[in-house]
Parts: C-alpha cells; sequence; structure tokens
C-alpha cells in the first residue's frame, strides 16, 4: 500500500493520546482491586513490541527505527501501540476483529472529508506475516483524552449531537451493513439473558426496572426505510477532547448503514441528565429514535458489564453508568 509521504517521524511520544489512559485513571475506573487491562478475551493472540518490531521491520522498515511502547486501552478490538510522534500501530486482538481492520483501510479515506472532526487517517495495511495471522494497520496518531462518562463539556455534547447529525447525512454509495445493523428486537433474547446474569453479580443495578424499560423500548417500531450511515460505536473511549472541544472521533470498524438510533447511545454512555438535554435539543431525533437508542444503549451495557467485569475497567465502569442512566427520565 502507499504511504502518506508527510509524516513527521517525531521523538519520543506524550503520556496522553489516542486510546491513553494513565494508570490513575484506569484505578479510578476499576471497582476490583484486582482489576487492569488484561488479556479481554479467551481466544486473543499474544500480542507485544517485540512482533510490532518484526512486521515493522518486514514490511514498514523506514518506521521500524522510531520508538515504541503499548498504549494502556479501553479498546477490545484491537491492541494499539503508539509508533513515534504521529502512528499508531493497530493489531486485532481475535480473528472476529480483522473485519474492522480492512474495513477502516477502504472508508475511512472516503468518509474523512465528509466529517467535522479529525478522524484516523490510515497510513498502511499490513499482511499477516512472522507468526501473526492477522492484517494489521498503521495509522495516524490523534491527539487528546478519551471522555469519561458524566464529565464531557457542554460544548464536546453538542460537537457529538453535530457528527451524529453529519453522519447520517453521508451519501456515499456500495455502503456495508453496520456491525449493529438489525432492528433492535433482533437483540432481545441476548439482552435479556445479559440482564438477568446481572443478577448474579454484587452490582447495584435495578435489574427489574432495567427490564421494564427494556419490554417498552423493543416494542418502539421502526422501519427499515430509515436506515442511513451510522458510526455505531460511539463509545466515550472513541471521542477524544482537546481544549475543551471535540477533537476526534475513532475506531470505524463498525461503519455503515443501519437504525439511525444506535448513534444515539452518547446520550446515555457520555451525558449526565443534564447534558443528555443539550445533546437532544442539538441532534435531530424524533421520540421513537431517542427510545430506540436508549434501548441500543441498554443492550450494549448489558452484554459489556458481565463480559468484561474483571477484564476491563474502563468499559465495564461505562456499562454500569448506562443502565443507570437508562432508568432517570
Amino acid at each position: 500500500m502507499a504511504l502518506s509521504q508527510d509524516i513527521d517521524l517525531g521523538a519520543e511520544p506524550g503520556a496522553h493520546g489516542w486510546f491513553g489512559f494513565d494508570d490513575t485513571a484506569i484505578m479510578h475506573l476499576c471497582p476490583h482491586a484486582r482489576c487492569r487491562l488484561a488479556a479481554v478475551h479467551a481466544d486473543q493472540f499474544p500480542v507485544d513490541a517485540d512482533l510490532v518490531g518484526r512486521l515493522l521491520r518486514r514490511q514498514l522498515p523506514a518506521y521500524a527505527q522510531l520508538p515504541m511502547r503499548r498504549v494502556a486501552s479501553g479498546g477490545t478490538v484491537n491492541a494499539v501501540f503508539r509508533l513515534g510522534r504521529d502512528l499508531s500501530v493497530r493489531l486485532p486482538l481475535t480473528a472476529d476483529g480483522v473485519g474492522s481492520v480492512l474495513l477502516e483501510s477502504r472508508w475511512l479515506p472516503r468518509l474523512a472529508p465528509l466529517l467535522p472532526v479529525a478522524v484516523p487517517g490510515v497510513v498502511f495495511t499490513g499482511e499477516p506475516s512472522d507468526g501473526f495471522p492477522f492484517p494489521w494497520a498503521v495509522h495516524r496518531w490523534l491527539d487528546g483524552r478519551p471522555l469519561v462518562e458524566g464529565r464531557a463539556p457542554d460544548a464536546v455534547v453538542r460537537a457529538v449531537a453535530r457528527f451524529v447529525d453529519t453522519f447520517r447525512s453521508i451519501d456515499l454509495p456500495d455502503a456495508p451493513p453496520a456491525h449493529r445493523s438489525t432492528p433492535l428486537a433482533a437483540v432481545d433474547a441476548e439482552a435479556r439473558a445479559a440482564f438477568e446474569s446481572l443478577r448474579s453479580f454484587d452490582e447495584e443495578i435495578d435489574v427489574d426496572a432495567v427490564v421494564s424499560t427494556w419490554a417498552r423500548v423493543t416494542a418502539v417500531p421502526y422501519d427499515e426505510a430509515q436506515r442511513r450511515w451510522i458510526h455505531s460505536d460511539l463509545m466515550p473511549s472513541n471521542l477524544l477532547a482537546a481544549n475543551g472541544r471535540l477533537g476526534a472521533v475513532l475506531d470505524f470498524g463498525t461503519v455503515g448503514i443501519g437504525d439511525p438510533a444506535v448513534d444515539l447511545i452518547p446520550a446515555w454512555n457520555l451525558c449526565t441528565p443534564r447534558s443528555r438535554e443539550i445533546f437532544r435539543n442539538h441532534v435531530d431525533s424524533d421520540d421513537l429514535t431517542w427510545e430506540r437508542g436508549r434501548g441500543w444503549a441498554m443492550s450494549m451495557a448489558a452484554v459489556q458489564l458481565p463480559y468484561y467485569r474483571d477484564t476491563n475497567p474502563i468499559i465495564s465502569a461505562n456499562a454500569r453508568w448506562v443502565l443507570r442512566q437508562v432508568l432517570t427520565d
């Protein structure tokens, strides 16, 4: 793949950036003393700096001597390494992540000019080699701090709403189905099983109220003629803030055509009740779409919390937040 020619091969990276959380932030988010950012999947492929170095030396030797470090990440699809000052290396953790790498390589260059904030620039897409069985990618590094639930400035909330509306207005042909492209009712059985599993954990969540709310939102009608381009994974850790503003949006491996309600999930995974009103006032949404958005936020959180409870403090803390916020209005 042809490389971009304007990369600045900078020196030692700073402490934060794309998916960057320091240890203090990680421990603040995790309610279990033993919890760290550990392996999150049973079939996770082992990845370390030595492997990344071998891949670079074989396929991208001009960048193989740059300083590199693994980034503490709330992500669950890719291991992320910062390479020099201006690049990141992304390697799928499992075979399920391969599609995301290839989807981003195809669509990010086409989507980027149409969006109101910075998004990752694809510099190189690598092939399986040196014992690593999956495609991998080098992207441009984007500076900023990942957002955290309940702490987004009003200006950022408004900018997220603008991003959602802009994404829906995209009219690129041959769009793939989004990762969450089915009607909400299609995930009913999985979500209900996840809700019930929460009863076995020591969590301060009103499961009966969650189940009752879920029954209401899954009854909301959906016409597939409403389908639009959506990002499909607007988690706070995929949103970077810089200087009090929304600086970038990350992780486009789930994009495609789907229910526009899916991209309303920041109303519950990011916002407080007060900032949720700001978000709603600045995003284009009718009442039915809003309620389906609540349902999508619930379904994601219900699956995430039991799965990542002991392995990913960032995702599990956000899931707890969502399952409380969806009951507040």
